[in-house]
């Protein structure tokens, strides 16, 4: 998403460069969401995006992995030999994290590629009993397909609750409820110890029958290929991109989920890893890079960038000025076990909780606010407040607590 949207604003800018979009994949860039859903049940052959690369002139380079890069000399090094460039935008999203010790064992299996989308869904159509390791939110959308096509599910996680690392307690405690609404066994509290044929041992010493197991504990940025490039990355292994996208070397932006980038709005560096952020990204990447090109073109700049024209009506600001800053409302979704599950902005530094309804019920919401202001907010089949929620989140809106608890009041009736 991140790679080909990049592509596909530069030349919506007026960009009249080479543009070359390199992955390591054999497939046509497609979308990934479907691939816990649609594909993975057999309701869709693929997801491949809608996007004439002939006709905008973007070269695609399939099935060629980028082993380094070298910032120096301005060129990538590839499986197909080196690749010169004038401006490099590393794309390379996320890995999923494996389970120790399962690399090498048959019927262990990850959820991240349309391979592993395709090798899955056969199990799913012959009714076999499945593990889920990790009860975030890939392991739920993944037990979820699961159940939808009649096999039998056991969820196992680690933590106390479902989506501990990614929500307050009081909020996920219901969730929990979901599984075993679905017919789905949820056991927490229970860490694998290892993986036999056909069996996942608990390290308790409980054996749970798995046909296949699926393992869906996370992922880290896909960035282990920059090592020696002098690209600065974080503790969490991301590229630690400025506000405006740029990397620490010159002439290389990150975008999606390999890069964190600095909120103003929120006060802290900001990792991402949702499909919102590899669409809007791009957009603040592509104007820097034709503001950073046109600069170079009206003498103001320096470098080795090709020409672009910028388009009839189109802002890029002063010749070599990075003009747009990335600091958005992050948001993404999930439908699991018959709901649609919304959230925007960052609770972390929350002072005030608000409840719209009752957790029990189909549709709820809660809001997360900072000295009254609103923040973040999880909407649970009510799509309205988060529609609403967002908008008051990016202006900086302040709501009345009372109000706002009012399910039948809408969010921007709500704010002050």
């Amino acid at each position: 998403m991140a790679g080909v949207q990049t592509a596909v604003a530069l030349r919506e800018l007026g960009f009249t460069g080479s543009v070359t979009v390199i992955g390591a994949e054999p497939h046509q860039p497609y979308d990934r969401p479907p691939l816990s859903k649609a594909i993975l049940l057999g309701t869709a052959e693929g997801s491949a995006f809608e996007v004439d690369f002939e006709e905008l002139a973007i070269e695609l380079r399939l099935g060629c992995e980028v082993t380094a890069v070298r910032p120096g000399a301005y060129e990538l090094d590839t499986e197909a030999g080196p690749v010169p460039y004038d401006v490099l935008v590393i794309a390379s999203g996320a890995e999923p994290i494996s389970l120790p010790g399962t690399e090498a064992v048959p019927g262990v299996h990850l959820l991240r590629t349309l391979d592993d989308a395709e090798r899955l869904r056969p199990l799913l159509g012959t009714r076999h009993d499945i593990v889920v390791v990790g009860a975030g939110w890939i392991g739920a959308e993944f037990a979820t397909a699961a159940r939808e096509a009649g096999c039998s599910v056991t969820v196992v996680e680690a933590a106390d609750r479902p989506l501990a690392g990614a929500l307050p307690a009081e909020v996920t405690a219901p969730m929990a409820g979901w599984y075993t609404e679905s017919g789905t066994e949820l056991i927490t509290h229970a860490r694998v110890a290892g993986v036999e044929p056909g069996t996942v041992v608990l390290a308790d010493g409980r054996r749970i029958p798995a046909g296949a197991v699926v393992v869906g504990i996370g992922a880290r940025p896909a960035t282990a290929w920059l090592a020696g490039s002098g690209i600065e990355t974080g503790p969490d292994g991301s590229i630690t991109a400025d506000r405006y996208l740029r990397t620490s070397r010159p002439d290389v932006y990150a975008v999606g989920d390999c890069a964190s980038f600095p909120s103003a709005r929120y006060g802290r560096r900001l990792l991402v890893h949702h499909w919102d952020n590899a669409l809007q990204g791009p957009r603040t990447v592509a104007a820097n890079v034709v503001a950073r090109v046109a600069g170079e073109v009206s003498g103001t700049g320096s470098g080795t960038g090709t020409g672009a024209r910028p388009a009839a009506g189109t802002s890029i600001g002063a010749p070599g000025e990075p003009p747009a800053v990335y600091d958005p409302v992050p948001y993404f979704w999930s439908e699991q076990f018959g709901r649609f599950v919304q959230y925007a902005g960052d609770h972390t530094d929350a002072d005030t909780t608000v409840w719209r309804g009752d957790p029990a019920d189909p549709a709820w919401t809660v809001l997360w606010l900072r000295e009254g202001a609103l923040v973040a907010l999880l909407a649970v089949g009510r799509p309205r407040d988060l529609a609403q929620g967002r908008k008051v989140i990016q202006s900086g809106g302040r709501l009345d607590p009372q109000r706002a608890a009012d399910p039948s009041v809408p969010l921007k009736a709500a704010s002050l």
